[in-house]
């Protein structure tokens, strides 16, 4: 069945890929963001894309801001699906952790209340396995949607935090209004070739693996899913009955900066891409000059078992090998130069 679905953070890298799937599936789309004037460029990202250049006339954009009432009760009108992608997500963690928990959490209850109030009947909530993974769970157990990320854990930081706590405020809104199904995808790190060159910081680990930037890779590691994989969970959410009132780790295998940094050599071998396994005390000491490092050091050596299987089999979908993820974010980027 074709739906209208308000799609917000429509700028995003996930969400250009779900408009782009949602408008080539049929369906109608809102798209939020906060500057009109954006608008322009998530279509001509999109219209190469599309399978029918009309499908334009289905996308229409609103200006919403996560950290404002205006708008939201219109912008949910004649909507069927809310899919709520809009969220913080910084490449260095800010002095002030509130600058991301704040708009994460505070966005999340204001978009799932706007749209409890205005009987919207289903809600996709791209969350993350950040929200999933930090925790003292049994070493070599896979990771599932029982578990829960503990916002104090040493390996938590404020984006952590932020997708944990946003995550935990929509299912609690989700409980007072039963009309109201919940679905959460929880993606890992989402690689794959981008709609179009508006990606933000979503690539920036294979970009500083291929620049070369530091002496060594330190050994610290993600769980891997494809930006199409994420955007079919998306829609796989609108009309699966299995998929309602559940969590859906979007994640294929975990793969380590080392372990990726190799992969890479091996398919770009003139690139002079750094291979070893930074030693903490280098760690330590690049932290001191590089807030980028810094966000990485608690999770130094922290792994995560994955087991797509369960998500696969609640949305009838397969996943696309993390390896493949890899390698196409990476020629994308080398096509840039």
């Amino acid at each position: 069945m074709r739906q209208t679905v308000l799609l917000t953070g429509v700028t995003g890298f996930i969400a250009r890929r779900i408009a782009l799937d949602l408008l080539n599936a049929g369906h109608t789309v809102r798209g939020s963001l906060r500057s009109a004037a954006r608008g322009g460029g998530v279509r001509d990202g999109l219209r190469p894309h599309l399978d029918d250049p009309a499908a334009l006339e289905r996308l229409s954009f609103v200006e919403l801001d996560l950290a404002d009432d205006a708008g939201w009760d219109a912008a949910m009108a004649g909507v069927d699906t809310l899919m709520h992608t809009a969220s913080p997500f910084p490449m260095r963690q800010p002095e002030d952790e509130d600058q991301i928990i704040r708009p994460a959490v505070d966005g999340t209850r204001r978009a799932l209340t706007a749209a409890a109030a205005a009987g919207v009947g289903r809600v996709v909530l791209t969350s993350s396995m950040v929200a999933v993974m930090h925790t003292d769970a049994p070493e070599g157990r896979a990771v599932t949607e029982d578990d829960w990320t503990d916002p104090a854990h040493r390996t938590a930081n404020a984006y952590v935090r932020s997708k944990t706590l946003a995550e935990r405020a929509a299912w609690e809104i989700a409980e007072a209004h039963p009309d109201m199904s919940l679905i959460a995808i929880n993606p890992g790190l989402v690689l794959g070739r981008p709609v179009d060159d508006a990606y933000g910081t979503s690539l920036a680990v294979i970009e500083r693996i291929m620049a070369a930037k530091d002496p060594m890779q330190p050994d610290v590691g993600f769980p891997v899913v494809h930006l199409s994989d994420v955007s079919a969970l998306h829609l796989a959410a609108l009309d699966t009955p299995a998929m309602a009132g559940h969590r859906h780790l979007a994640a294929e295998s975990f793969w380590t900066m080392p372990e990726i940094a190799r992969l890479l050599t091996e398919t770009y071998p003139d690139r002079r891409i750094k291979t070893g396994t930074a030693p903490g005390w280098m760690l330590r000491v690049l932290a001191l000059f590089d807030r980028e490092v810094r966000t990485v050091l608690p999770t130094v050596g922290f792994r995560v078992a994955i087991d797509p299987a369960p998500t696969e089999a609640r949305a009838g979908h397969r996943m696309i090998p993390a390896r493949d993820a890899i390698l196409e974010a990476a020629a994308f980027i080398a096509a840039k130069g």
